[in-house]
């Protein structure tokens, strides 16, 4: 079955930069580039990717569109813009000639103000999006849930993907109020999920495939393997887990579904969501 890895990054490190990555993750404090990734993707049989920005510039959607020129694996692009710029527009136009260009995203998470999302200029870049036929990857943590079921509220007609389940607790087991803000945020139908990230956010060292399973089984109750997608968050994946691990992670629940439902949530969401 044809396999899309919905979520991965890349880039060539820079320290300062890069400061997110700290020094607990050393594994991942080098450069990671498609000939990196490419014999990964052969052993594990994935055919493509949609590659994430991971630093705020525009610099960084540029590069990650040079790499979709010379790289035809890498179906998709989801960079950044200044959404909350006043030039907004002008930017998304600017941005429009690029056809792997597929959406935006933001790293909400790491923004101190629990409702970033509702802040009137970032409201009005969002509104843009619709109009280029762009997607935007909601990365948020628990906390931020909140915000974020306003947030898409107001855009019924714009395309949301929530990254990685939204970060549930899964290190300490804790499962309110995550459980039910996700399923009211499946409620509103334009909204996808990624089962990605998950290795992450449990206990690096010491995980276990049954520590996954509720968060998972639940995302995929309340959103249906219609709106859910695979991403695997390499290489960040890899400061707890190697790509295989992560797979077999995903195949573990994928595989009780339906065949017709294994192939929306390995690839067929994934080249509807983002128009691969």
């Amino acid at each position: 079955m044809k396999r899309i890895d919905a979520h991965q990054h890349f880039w060539q490190y820079q320290p300062v930069r890069d400061a997110w990555i700290t020094n607990d993750m050393a594994p991942i404090q080098r450069d990671f580039l498609p000939v990196d990734l490419k014999p990964v993707y052969d052993a594990n049989g994935i055919s493509g990717c949609v590659a994430v920005q991971a630093d705020q510039s525009e610099a960084e959607t540029l590069f990650l569109l040079d790499l979709a020129d010379r790289y035809a694996f890498i179906e998709g692009v989801v960079g950044w813009v200044d959404l909350q710029s006043a030039n907004v527009s002008e930017r998304l136009a600017y941005f429009s000639r690029y056809p792997k260009l597929k959406g935006f995203r933001h790293i909400v998470q790491g923004e101190e103000d629990p409702r970033f999302l509702l802040r009137p200029a970032f409201l009005n870049g969002i509104e843009m999006l619709a109009g280029y036929g762009y997607t935007y990857d909601i990365l948020i943590k628990p906390h931020q849930l909140e915000a974020a079921l306003e947030f898409v509220g107001y855009f019924p007609n714009q395309p949301f993907v929530i990254d990685h389940l939204a970060k549930p607790y899964i290190k300490s087991g804790a499962r309110q109020p995550w459980a039910a803000q996700m399923e009211a945020m499946a409620r509103h139908e334009h909204v996808y999920c990624k089962l990605s990230g998950m290795v992450t956010e449990a206990d690096w060292n010491d995980w276990k495939p049954s520590d996954f399973g509720y968060y998972a089984q639940h995302a995929m109750e309340v959103f249906g393997p219609r709106r859910m997608m695979f991403g695997s968050d390499w290489p960040v994946c890899l400061v707890a887990a190697d790509y295989a691990q992560v797979l077999a992670l995903v195949d573990g629940l994928v595989g009780r579904l339906s065949p017709a439902e294994q192939e929306r949530v390995w690839y067929k969401n994934a080249v509807d969501f983002y128009k691969l």
